[in-house]
């Protein structure tokens, strides 16, 4: 597996006055965020956080520099900070980064091509794939045991059981 960088939190909207922002933290444990060390962002810039409550954070540049006051936290909204696939711990049997899924041949339960997992999509309330399709839109599933029973890293494969869709023609959506 190729390194690469995993997200692992989101800069929200700041809070208070004195350069604090919100953070959205993608880690099993928020609190990892401050102790890998430096994060880096989308255009190279280096960054640590320490956590001043519970998803707030005090941020600072490499050189040390502290983001000083609400204007240029306002700056950094919607900053994505990742982390080097290396310095990560190894997940466990049965678990992976959603990072890993990104590439994948998804297949139906009986191994046909369906398509690729193209991105992962994590509002909150739970993963969902988007699984390219050669000639047809992309399909959304959920990210769940029932849709995606198998995950087989090795073998480069997710196993995907879409739920049932439904297509309504105009004259039906307009009647309903």
């Amino acid at each position: 597996m190729a390194a690469r960088r995993i997200l692992l939190g989101v800069i929200g909207r700041p809070h208070g006055v004195r350069g604090l922002v919100r953070v959205t933290s993608h880690a099993e444990d928020p609190a990892a965020l401050a102790d890998l060390g430096p994060l880096e962002d989308d255009r190279g810039r280096r960054w640590r956080l320490a956590w001043r409550g519970s998803g707030i954070a005090e941020l600072s540049d490499e050189a040390g520099r502290k983001v000083a006051d609400r204007t240029a936290a306002e700056a950094l909204v919607n900053l994505r900070l990742y982390a080097d696939r290396d310095r990560l711990p190894t997940p466990e049997p049965e678990e992976f980064y959603l990072a890993d899924l990104i590439g994948l041949a998804a297949v139906d339960a009986a191994g046909a091509a369906i398509g690729s997992v193209a991105r992962v999509h994590d509002y909150g309330a739970g993963a969902s794939l988007e699984i390219e399709r050669a000639g047809e839109a992309p399909l959304l599933v959920p990210f769940t045991r029932d849709a995606v029973p198998q995950v087989d890293l090795a073998a480069g494969c997710v196993t995907v059981v879409p739920p049932g869709i439904v297509f309504l023609s105009h004259d039906e959506r307009a009647s309903a």
